[in-house]
């Protein structure tokens, strides 16, 4: 199989451009980087412009992105031309975003996670079965990143508060609560807490709390490793490579 990575001087760009190295299945197509970019021209492979994507892509190859949303939407464009699979990894897209991935999907394989980890996958399931079964508890979720990660709540996190409000039938724009220090109340009943924490090189930690009368359960998964985003990565894109037109997660190729 063949692939592109896009963001590939990046931290995950480049944790997945190392094990498919050494993956004798996969070929290394290309790996790109915004223009601008002091990495272009650097690196084994070496990193080409994201101008120089249409040259690059094709109908045998998966493009795989980590990048920004601006730049994911533009890629996926031009992966829709050339007629190539896309998994995204990127985080951060708005409710318009995703309603122009989605209407490429129709066109073109593609797979959208938050998180590509089997680990946090089976996390989403998880939560989903607890939420249910313990609908009248309160619910809190912290998650802790890096110094140097931009968008905040994480996109795990966002994906773990949808996931709760639709076990529950609750409204998550309605519902979210992002920070409480300007708020002089108590806590509504069906209140969907969301922190965030920036500190240090954490990878990525999720933990929901749900706390009812006398008790509390917690779910905590810990990334240890960018590897483990990597890997799931090249899983998707294998998985992929093998389907039709459609939109898909990493549910889907973990079949949860």
């Amino acid at each position: 199989m063949k692939i592109v990575v896009c963001g590939a001087a990046g931290r995950m760009g480049q944790a997945i451009l190392n094990l498919a190295k050494a993956d004798t299945s996969i070929e290394i197509s290309g790996a790109v980087e915004f223009d601008e970019s002091p990495a272009i021209g650097t690196g084994s492979p070496k990193i080409s412009k994201a101008s120089e994507l249409p040259a690059i892509l094709s109908a045998d190859t998966v493009l795989i992105d980590f990048t920004n949303p601006q730049s994911a939407l533009k890629n996926l464009e031009i992966a829709r031309q050339k007629e190539t699979a896309v998994v995204i990894g990127t985080t951060g897209f708005d409710a318009s975003q995703k309603e122009q991935i989605s209407k490429v999907a129709k066109e073109i394989p593609v797979l959208l996670s938050p998180n590509m980890s089997i680990g946090v996958n089976l996390l989403f399931k998880l939560v989903q079965e607890v939420s249910k079964a313990v609908s009248d508890y309160d619910i809190e979720l912290v998650e802790l990143h890096h110094n140097k990660k931009k968008d905040a709540p994480s996109g795990t996190a966002v994906k773990l508060a949808e996931i709760i409000a639709d076990a529950l039938g609750r409204n998550i724009e309605k519902d979210a609560v992002y920070e409480r220090h300007s708020v002089n109340k108590a806590r509504s009943k069906d209140e969907i807490g969301i922190m965030s924490v920036r500190a240090g090189d954490i990878v990525g930690d999720h933990t929901i709390y749900f706390a009812g009368p006398g008790e509390r359960i917690e779910l905590t998964h810990r990334a240890h490793s960018r590897d483990t985003f990597a890997a799931g990565a090249i899983r998707a894109a294998k998985w992929l490579s093998t389907q039709k037109s459609g939109l898909y997660d990493m549910q889907d190729v973990l079949s949860l």
